[in-house]
């Protein structure tokens, strides 16, 4: 697919010196084949979740139009939590046990049979923001009202213990191809302190993971899903995030998500060699199992999230962003946009600066490089993203 067009809808302004851009609602599925046949596309990457449960897909590949991401039905490993556990559970994946409650009413009586870490879900889209992990109940209590309050159930969770893994899986029906193993820090603060947070930063490959690490999560995760997702006649065809803690026993589900997570993408893929067109493609006409094996570029990398003033309770937008943030190798952009010729924050999470090197050290320090050139007011940043790696602190 070399030399071909790009475009992104509605993509923001750090993509426009890469793609053209194009408004679509992103909520409605006919608007996305409207477009996507007005350009006369020949392969659309749906990206966020919310297109995803509505239906794009489907709408896309009823339009005979190629596309990488899975349908509605196949979706709902992301947008149900409690249909992602009966799947795991038919599949005979480890997870968290888990009791869904939709009565406010019910909760205590709930609440009771967990602890003394509470782990509460919004069972539904939240954008990676609708969990609360907390030793005070009344925390844990609080969030859940809040999302039963909002119309959705929640999911209360036994808590899973052990250094979390984040592997995207290309997955085409039963065939399933792994990209490089990665970690982020959901916190918002250092020492992961402060609240949850859509993610402050990644770092990949995992120098503590057992050298068969990526293979068990494989065999023993997305491999036994992807045949389960087609023994109920609903094929998975996309991207399977699988976040995984790394306990005892070896992997647990703790989420799947059905497209490419942030911010671990932005360091996995910096490392990819393989045109990612090329295999995008291949998984959305069919055939993933055909391709040859991906390549990767040595060593490790790295990105640290810019954050806006009071993200990510309530962001701050409008700020002016400067500095060197047009070169896609180093920076890329999440939440920002153009307003009377200035680059300004337009969300919580603003960039992410990336940063690649021969050690998994070298690779921080070049993104934490990048980062201290740039100024937004009020903006912050963790400055301990991969250090519990780097000083050997997680052991398995």
């Amino acid at each position: 697919m070399h030399g071909n067009e790009l475009h992104a809808a509605p993509g923001n302004a750090g993509m426009a010196g890469q793609a053209q851009l194009h408004p679509v609602d992103v909520n409605d599925p006919d608007a996305i084949v409207a477009l996507a046949k007005k350009l006369e596309a020949e392969l659309v990457v749906i990206g966020p979740e919310i297109p995803l449960v509505a239906g794009a897909a489907n709408a896309l590949r009823q339009a005979g139009i190629p596309v990488f991401g899975p349908t509605k039905a196949a979706a709902q490993l992301e947008g149900s939590k409690a249909f992602a556990k009966d799947v795991m559970a038919a599949a005979g994946v480890r997870t968290a046990c888990a009791t869904r409650v939709e009565d406010a009413a019910d909760l205590e009586s709930a609440l009771d049979e967990y602890g003394p870490i509470f782990v509460v879900k919004d069972d539904g889209l939240a954008g990676g923001k609708g969990v609360v992990v907390s030793e005070d109940r009344n925390e844990a209590i609080a969030h859940a009202e809040a999302v039963l309050a909002a119309g959705n159930p929640v999911l209360l969770e036994s808590f899973l213990d052990g250094p979390e893994v984040s592997l995207f899986c290309l997955v085409d029906g039963e065939t399933v191809v792994p990209l490089l193993p990665a970690q982020d820090h959901k916190r918002a603060y250092d020492n992961d302190e402060g609240p949850n947070t859509g993610g402050m930063g990644a770092y990949t490959p995992l120098p503590w993971l057992p050298e068969d690490g990526v293979h068990r999560i494989v065999t023993e995760i997305a491999e036994p899903v992807a045949r389960e997702m087609v023994a109920r006649g609903i094929p998975y065809q996309g991207l399977l995030y699988v976040g995984a803690a790394w306990g005892q026993e070896g992997p647990a589900v703790v989420e799947f998500n059905a497209r490419f997570g942030d911010p671990e993408t932005q360091a996995v893929l910096s490392l990819l060699e393989t045109p990612l067109a090329d295999v995008l493609l291949a998984v959305a006409e069919g055939r993933l199992a055909d391709i040859e094996p991906l390549q990767w570029r040595d060593g490790f990398a790295a990105t640290v999230v810019l954050a806006a003033e009071g993200y990510p309770q309530a962001a701050k937008t409008g700020g002016a962003v400067t500095g060197p943030v047009d070169d896609p190798a180093t920076v890329l952009h999440a939440g920002t946009g153009e307003q009377d010729g200035t680059l300004v924050a337009t969300g919580g999470r603003v960039l992410n600066a990336i940063g690649q090197g021969a050690t998994l050290e070298e690779a921080v320090a070049n993104a934490y490089t990048v980062l201290e050139q740039i100024e937004l007011p009020g903006s912050f940043y963790r400055r301990d993203i991969a250090r519990p790696a780097i000083e050997g602190a997680i052991s398995l």
